[in-house]
Protein backbone atom coordinates (compact mmCIF):
# COMPACT_ATOMS: atom_id res chain seq x y z
CA UNK A 1 0.00 0.00 0.00
CA UNK A 2 1.23 3.78 -1.17
CA UNK A 3 1.62 5.44 2.57
CA UNK A 4 2.87 8.43 1.01
CA UNK A 5 4.12 10.55 -2.36
CA UNK A 6 6.57 13.68 -2.77
CA UNK A 7 7.93 15.49 -5.32
CA UNK A 8 10.71 18.18 -5.42
CA UNK A 9 12.71 20.08 -8.26
CA UNK A 10 15.06 22.27 -7.43
CA UNK A 11 16.63 24.64 -10.00
CA UNK A 12 20.22 24.01 -10.00
CA UNK A 13 21.99 27.30 -10.97
CA UNK A 14 19.78 28.79 -7.66
CA UNK A 15 21.47 26.04 -5.41
CA UNK A 16 24.86 26.55 -6.42
CA UNK A 17 24.46 30.88 -5.89
CA UNK A 18 22.98 29.39 -2.46
CA UNK A 19 25.72 26.95 -1.23
CA UNK A 20 27.86 30.15 -2.29
CA UNK A 21 26.43 32.60 -0.69
CA UNK A 22 25.93 30.79 2.35
CA UNK A 23 29.02 27.85 2.58
CA UNK A 24 27.69 26.48 5.70
CA UNK A 25 24.30 25.48 4.51
CA UNK A 26 26.23 22.36 3.01
CA UNK A 27 26.88 21.23 6.23
CA UNK A 28 23.56 21.68 7.54
CA UNK A 29 21.89 19.91 5.09
CA UNK A 30 24.08 16.92 4.64
CA UNK A 31 26.10 14.17 6.14
CA UNK A 32 29.93 14.59 5.68
CA UNK A 33 29.32 11.25 3.76
CA UNK A 34 27.16 13.83 0.81
CA UNK A 35 29.35 16.60 0.80
CA UNK A 36 32.24 17.29 -1.54
CA UNK A 37 30.09 16.22 -4.38
CA UNK A 38 29.27 18.75 -7.04
CA UNK A 39 26.34 20.92 -6.52
CA UNK A 40 23.97 19.04 -9.06
CA UNK A 41 24.49 16.09 -7.04
CA UNK A 42 23.61 18.37 -3.94
CA UNK A 43 20.92 19.80 -5.53
CA UNK A 44 19.49 16.34 -6.28
CA UNK A 45 19.99 15.41 -2.76
CA UNK A 46 18.04 18.45 -1.53
CA UNK A 47 15.53 17.81 -3.96
CA UNK A 48 15.16 14.18 -2.44
CA UNK A 49 15.22 14.84 1.49
CA UNK A 50 12.42 17.42 0.32
CA UNK A 51 10.50 14.65 -1.32
CA UNK A 52 10.73 12.45 1.17
CA UNK A 53 9.56 15.52 3.98
CA UNK A 54 6.52 15.97 1.87
CA UNK A 55 6.15 12.65 1.62
CA UNK A 56 5.43 12.29 5.42
CA UNK A 57 3.35 14.98 5.24
CA UNK A 58 5.61 17.93 6.63
CA UNK A 59 9.02 18.96 9.23
CA UNK A 60 7.37 17.34 12.56
CA UNK A 61 10.89 15.00 13.50
CA UNK A 62 12.85 15.89 10.45
CA UNK A 63 16.76 16.59 10.73
CA UNK A 64 18.58 16.98 7.73
CA UNK A 65 21.55 14.46 8.87
CA UNK A 66 18.64 12.10 10.00
CA UNK A 67 18.02 11.55 6.58
CA UNK A 68 21.39 10.29 4.37
CA UNK A 69 21.22 9.15 0.78
CA UNK A 70 22.99 6.18 0.16
CA UNK A 71 23.87 4.32 -2.67
CA UNK A 72 22.60 0.44 -2.57
CA UNK A 73 24.36 -2.75 -3.77
CA UNK A 74 23.56 -1.71 -7.85
CA UNK A 75 24.18 1.92 -7.18
CA UNK A 76 20.19 3.26 -7.10
CA UNK A 77 19.97 6.13 -4.81
CA UNK A 78 18.29 4.98 -1.12
CA UNK A 79 17.57 6.35 2.29
CA UNK A 80 19.52 5.73 4.88
CA UNK A 81 17.48 7.08 7.76
CA UNK A 82 18.21 7.31 11.29
CA UNK A 83 17.35 9.03 14.91
CA UNK A 84 14.13 10.14 15.53
CA UNK A 85 13.16 10.54 12.05
CA UNK A 86 13.66 6.24 11.70
CA UNK A 87 11.38 6.03 14.79
CA UNK A 88 8.63 8.47 13.03
CA UNK A 89 9.05 6.33 9.49
CA UNK A 90 8.15 2.82 11.31
CA UNK A 91 5.90 4.01 13.99
CA UNK A 92 3.39 4.84 10.71
CA UNK A 93 4.36 1.24 9.42
CA UNK A 94 6.00 2.40 6.68
CA UNK A 95 8.39 -0.77 5.33
CA UNK A 96 9.96 1.11 2.17
CA UNK A 97 10.92 4.21 0.92
CA UNK A 98 11.59 4.28 -2.80
CA UNK A 99 13.46 6.98 -4.12
CA UNK A 100 14.01 8.40 -7.83
CA UNK A 101 16.81 11.49 -8.56
CA UNK A 102 17.80 13.03 -11.73
CA UNK A 103 19.55 16.29 -12.72
CA UNK A 104 19.34 17.76 -16.06
CA UNK A 105 18.90 20.83 -18.08
CA UNK A 106 19.61 23.22 -15.18
CA UNK A 107 16.97 20.82 -13.14
CA UNK A 108 17.21 18.78 -9.86
CA UNK A 109 14.28 16.24 -9.36
CA UNK A 110 13.41 13.58 -6.97
CA UNK A 111 10.37 11.24 -6.42
CA UNK A 112 9.69 9.68 -3.38
CA UNK A 113 7.26 6.38 -2.80
CA UNK A 114 6.35 5.46 0.74
CA UNK A 115 5.10 1.88 1.07
CA UNK A 116 3.66 -0.12 3.96
CA UNK A 117 4.01 -3.31 2.54
CA UNK A 118 2.23 -4.93 5.25
CA UNK A 119 -0.92 -2.90 4.44
CA UNK A 120 -0.67 -0.99 8.06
Amino acid sequence: MIAGIGIDVVDIERFERSIARTPALVERLFAESERGRPPRSLAARFAAKEALIKALGGHAVIRWHDMRIIQDADGNPDFALSGALAEHVAALGIDRVHLSMSHDAGIASAFVVLEAVGGR
